[in-house]
This record gives C-alpha cells, sequence and structure tokens, in this order.
C-alpha cells in the first residue's frame, strides 16, 4: 500500500515538473513576443523586493557572522588572520548569499505563488479568465517570473554587503582584526567575475523560483486540500532544484584551480 502510495507520489511529481519545464518554455515564447503586463509586474516586483529585503538581509547578517566566528578562530592560530575577509567575500559572493537568498524567496514567495494561482485554479478563476480571452501566462505567470529574475539579483547584492557587514562586526570586535586589513583582504581576493556569477546565480534561482511556484499552482487539484500540498511541494521542489542547478552553476564557473588566494598580498 505504501509502495503504490510512494510511486502514485513520484509519478505525480515527475509530471508536474515536466508540466513546469513546458511552462518555462511557454514563458520564453510570450517573452519574445514582448507580452508584458506592465501593471502586474510592477505589482510583483514590491512583493518580491521591498517586502522580502528585511527577512533576506537578517540573514544574511547573522550568515556573515556565524560563518566569520566559525573561520577566524582558525585560521589566526595557523597565523592566516590576514585572508579572513577575503575568504569571507569569496564564500558569501560564490555561493551563500546567492543560494541563501534564494532560499528565502523560495519559502516567502514560491509559496505565495503556488497559494495564490493553485486557489485561483480550484476556484475557477483561471477558467474564467480563459473566457475573457486572458492567457493566464501572460497575466499571472510572467509577471511574477520578470519579478522574481529583476529582484532576486538585487537582494543578493544587498545580501552579501549585509554578510560582509555581519562578518566585519564579529572579526574586529571579537577577534580584534583590524578593519583595514579585513576590508583590504576582501578587495584584493575578489574579482568582478565573482560579483557577476552570483548576478547570474541570482537570476537562474529567481527564474526557476517563480515557473516552479506558478506551475505547481496551476497544475493544483482537490480544493483547500490540494492547495496546502501544492504549496508545499513548490517549495520543496524549488529547494532541491535551486541546489542542483547552483551545483551545475558551480562547477561551470569555478571549476579547476582557483587564484583568489595567490591574488592576494
Amino acid at each position: 500500500m505504501n509502495q503504490t502510495t510512494s510511486k502514485s507520489s513520484l509519478g505525480e511529481w515527475s509530471q508536474r515538473l515536466l508540466a513546469a519545464i513546458f511552462l518555462g518554455g511557454q514563458v520564453l515564447v510570450h517573452l519574445l513576443k514582448g507580452k508584458i503586463h506592465r501593471r502586474n509586474t510592477l505589482e510583483q516586483m514590491a512583493a518580491v523586493g521591498p517586502d522580502s529585503l528585511f527577512i533576506a538581509l537578517l540573514t544574511a547578517i547573522f550568515v556573515g557572522a556565524v560563518f566569520t566566528i566559525q573561520v577566524a578562530r582558525e585560521f589566526i592560530n595557523f597565523g592566516a588572520g590576514n585572508v579572513i575577509g577575503g575568504v569571507l567575500a569569496i564564500a558569501l559572493t560564490r555561493e551563500l548569499a546567492p543560494v541563501l537568498t534564494a532560499v528565502v524567496l523560495a519559502g516567502r514567495v514560491g509559496s505565495a505563488f503556488a497559494a495564490e494561482i493553485g486557489t485561483m485554479r480550484v476556484s475557477e478563476q483561471i477558467d474564467a479568465m480563459l473566457m475573457l480571452r486572458t492567457d493566464p501566462i501572460d497575466y499571472l505567470v510572467i509577471p511574477r517570473v520578470l519579478a522574481c529574475c529583476l529582484m532576486l539579483p538585487i537582494l543578493t547584492l544587498l545580501s552579501l554587503l549585509t554578510g560582509m557587514f555581519g562578518g566585519f562586526i564579529i572579526a574586529t570586535n571579537i577577534y580584534n582584526l583590524s578593519d583595514t586589513v579585513f576590508l583590504d583582504s576582501a578587495r584584493n581576493f575578489l574579482g568582478m567575475w565573482d560579483i557577476l556569477s552570483a548576478m547570474i546565480k541570482a537570476c537562474c534561482f529567481g527564474i526557476l523560483i517563480a515557473v516552479i511556484g506558478c506551475s505547481w499552482g496551476l497544475t493544483t487539484t482537490g480544493g483547500a486540500k490540494g492547495v496546502g500540498q501544492s504549496t508545499t511541494t513548490a517549495v520543496v521542489t524549488a529547494l532541491l532544484i535551486i541546489f542542483v542547478t547552483n551545483f551545475f552553476l558551480s562547477w561551470l564557473m569555478f571549476q579547476g584551480t582557483g587564484s583568489a588566494f595567490l591574488q592576494s598580498p
């Protein structure tokens, strides 16, 4: 019984994932045709960006502080305290800032997309839109995709700065590291490609979060219970896809031997 239920759930999840891939293709086609609902896009940008700013920055400052606590003691013991700022900058820029900001958005925004559109699906509002010759992709999906694609890189950049600030406070006040040494190390370690890679990752994650949330909402069935299940599954799927995509993006962008340490004085 349990095996049958598990196989059924896996099969349904696979079908919905294929539907999400198909929806992503539809979004691309519609965007190439210039079909953008500007007012809805601006509303979604406000929901994704400013409304998510506080929780994203709060997460970033504590992540930067905790990372510094874990790294500083060991590096100082090995006589490498002058590279703590650079190590934190590299970790935040390449991985922590884009991934953790995307995780925050997946939990807050992706779930909201799935719940909102799922409710519209089970209450037949989307059917009414089709009867009025309004394409749900143009009106509902594309504004959310654009909002996440545009706002997540900005949130990631702000999270990076906030995380560096959290690490700076810990390094200078608890471990008595010179502020000049910390900041010089970060500047010497970071390159333009590191910042650009974080923006590319954030943009990709934003698209994935929006497409998965909207797709799970559009494929919702079963009334209120179905909306709850779609919301939960959309968040879990978005997190899984973010981690998998992050691996491949990191492998493509940073494979081979690095040179950040060699560039530092």
